[in-house]
Parts: structure tokens; C-alpha cells; sequence
């Protein structure tokens, strides 16, 4: 048996947290922009709030922008740089300790501001410090309300996803063409005949286990090879894979059964269909913190034009394919989105007699133990 697959037991959740309940991950780009967006639109309404006039509307912005802005960002800094403590503590307490810093800050950035340049304003200093603090801790509890209820969502969209993932995964033709494959091979080859039975019991096991959010990525590579030989041994010469693997860190992590489904497509999709069968190419590589993975594979030629999409517009490539692919290329997709937000990126491209899958995604460590 292969020896990676014992290793599945010890895999560990980075980007998102399994419980429904954990604090944003501070150092994710797309939890960021949702708190700048947030913040300043809740800034904004209350500069609509106070304005007694459409003109006061700029004046009264720019006033509370000079207090908020470094508040906002100095929380935003120091959260990231807090992100690993967080990772530790209960999401009560985290929530107490987001709140106390954010509101320690805004006491301070208001005492610095007011020494400098508010010392004859004549303001009531206690005044105006509680009405930053309340407003700083409204606009906290605001947010993480928001990121709680958007967990419990994204929570129960992602258990959805595994499910189908899992219902998608074993597919009954490929069962049968294996066993039919290795039934052949009996009396002939028992040897080989053994190797594919024990490749067969690793997919199905990974398959039926309950999936992981990462797992290292020599993992994933060695299913997905085994995959392959199990393949090979049904089309023969008429499958070559060329495999790729630039600069890949062992200590990188990927959401399982992301490159299986992808070859997966690329056989049934794109060899099998062809007399004279083809080449898959595989590239995986490492670009500063990212991780690139691209599976390339002949196909009929198409009478259509070339068609690109984004991560955005994959949709409209989607269209074209056969309806096997659409699910296996949606569920990788709707994974993605869950797990990395918009620091992932998925790209598809199709022309007359090629079909390519380009994903990008962050590079995540696996912590040492």
C-alpha cells in the first residue's frame, strides 16, 4: 500500500476555520476589503447622520476620516500581526480582545489627536473620547456579527460542497472499467493485478473519509498518480501524462481532490474520445507566495472559436463542455471561493483542439509539529 495515505488523519484547516463560530482570518485580502468597505460605508452614514445639509455631507466625512482612517488601519496591522494568538483562543475571548484593542486604539489615536490639534477647541475631552470609543465599539460588534453570520453560511455551503465532491468523485463507469481491467489481468499478470487493486482501495478510501479544507501537496500528487496508472492501464499507449513539478515546496497545502477531478475531465473528456489518444500535461509550481497548477489536454477540434474565461466568467467556457465536466469544475471552483475568497484565481481556456484549467492559489505552509 502506499504509504502518503496514512498521513491523511493528521491534515489541518489554514484559511477557514471548521468552526462555525472563529474570527475572520485577519490576514486574508478578501477579509480586508470587506472591513474597509464596511467600515467606511458605516463612516459615511454617519456623516449623513450628523449633516444638517446635503453640502455638510464631504465636511462631516472628511472630519470623522481624520479620526477613523488611522484607527482603521493601525487595528487592521495589528490584527494581522495578532492573527496566530487568535488562531488559539476561544471566539469569546477573541471577540473580547478584538473589541479591547480596537477600542484601546481609538482612545489613544483620539488623546494623540486631540493634544495636537484640539487644544483650544474648547470640546468636552471625556465627551467626545466615549463617543469614539462607543462608535469604534459599535462599528467591531457590526463587523463581527457580519463575519459570524457570513461562517455559518459559508460553513454549511462547504459541508454542501464536500457532499457533492464525495458523490462526484466515484463515478461508476470508472469502477467498473477497473475492475474489468484487473479481471483481465488475473492469470496473467497477478502481480500488476495486486498494484491496481491497492491503488483502487487508496482512491476510495480518500473518496469516502471525510475531505479535509488542505492537505499537503505530495498527497494529492501521489492520488493523483495512482489515478493515472489506473488509467494507463486501461488505454495503454494511447495515455501519456508529463508531469511538471517546478520548485514545489512538501510543505504546501491544496484542497484535496483539486488535481484528480482536473485529470480526471482531461481523460474522459479529452483522451479517451481521440483514436489516437494524447498527452496530459501537468505543471505545478511555485511563484513567491503562490502556487500554480495547470492541466492541459488535447480534444476534438471544435468548430467554435477560441473562448477564455475568468474566475469570474467561467461559466461561459463551462457551457461548451460535456455536462460531467460542469460539476467536477464547479465544485473546484465553489471550493476555491470558500476556502481562499478572492485570493484565489481560476482560469479556463478552450480553443479548436485544446482545453486548459490555470488555478492560482496562495501559498499556505503546513505547520511544523
Amino acid at each position: 500500500m502506499n504509504p502518503i495515505f496514512p498521513a491523511m488523519n493528521k491534515l489541518r484547516s489554514i484559511k477557514q476555520n471548521d468552526r462555525p463560530d472563529a474570527l475572520p482570518d485577519f490576514r486574508n485580502l478578501g477579509i480586508t476589503l470587506r472591513i474597509l468597505l464596511i467600515s467606511n460605508g458605516l463612516a459615511l452614514l454617519l456623516a449623513f447622520m450628523q449633516a444638517s445639509k446635503w453640502s455638510d455631507v464631504a465636511q462631516r466625512m472628511m472630519q470623522i476620516a481624520a479620526l477613523f482612517t488611522p484607527i482603521l488601519l493601525s487595528s487592521l496591522l495589528l490584527l494581522w500581526a495578532a492573527q496566530p494568538w487568535l488562531n488559539r483562543i476561544s471566539y469569546r475571548r477573541g471577540v473580547l480582545s478584538v473589541t479591547a484593542l480596537v477600542l484601546s486604539l481609538t482612545l489613544l489615536i483620539r488623546h494623540i489627536g486631540n493634544w495636537m490639534f484640539e487644544p483650544m477647541a474648547g470640546n468636552d475631552y471625556f465627551f467626545d473620547a466615549a463617543r469614539s470609543g462607543l462608535f469604534s465599539v459599535l462599528v467591531c460588534a457590526i463587523l463581527l456579527l457580519y463575519f459570524w453570520l457570513r461562517s455559518q453560511v459559508l460553513s454549511r455551503a462547504l459541508h454542501d460542497a464536500r457532499l457533492q465532491v464525495l458523490r462526484a468523485r466515484i463515478r461508476p463507469h470508472f469502477l467498473f472499467n477497473t475492475i474489468n481491467t484487473v479481471l483481465s489481468m488475473l492469470r496473467t499478470q497477478p502481480g500488476q493485478a495486486e498494484t491496481a487493486l491497492e491503488n483502487m482501495a487508496d482512491l476510495f478510501r480518500m473518496a469516502m473519509t471525510d475531505t479535509q479544507d488542505l492537505v499537503p501537496i505530495h498527497n494529492e500528487i501521489g492520488l493523483s498518480k495512482q489515478y493515472v496508472a489506473l488509467e494507463q492501464l486501461r488505454m495503454g499507449d494511447r495515455l501519456n501524462v508529463i508531469w511538471q513539478l517546478q520548485d514545489v515546496p512538501d510543505d504546501a497545502l491544496i484542497p484535496p481532490l483539486l488535481l484528480q477531478p482536473l485529470l480526471e475531465n482531461a481523460m474522459y473528456h479529452g483522451i479517451e474520445p481521440l483514436p489516437q489518444g494524447g498527452s496530459i500535461n501537468i505543471v505545478l509550481r511555485r511563484s513567491g507566495d503562490e502556487l500554480h497548477i495547470r492541466v492541459e489536454n488535447p480534444c476534438a477540434r471544435q468548430k467554435t472559436g477560441e473562448t477564455t474565461g475568468s474566475y469570474e466568467r467561467v461559466k461561459l467556457a463551462q457551457q461548451k463542455l460535456h455536462p460531467g465536466n460542469k460539476m467536477a469544475l464547479h465544485n473546484i471552483r465553489e471550493r476555491l471561493e470558500l476556502l481562499f475568497d478572492v485570493e484565489a484565481r481560476y482560469q479556463v481556456e478552450t480553443g479548436k483542439d485544446f482545453y486548459r484549467v490555470e488555478i492560482v492559489l496562495p501559498y499556505v505552509k503546513e505547520p511544523r509539529s
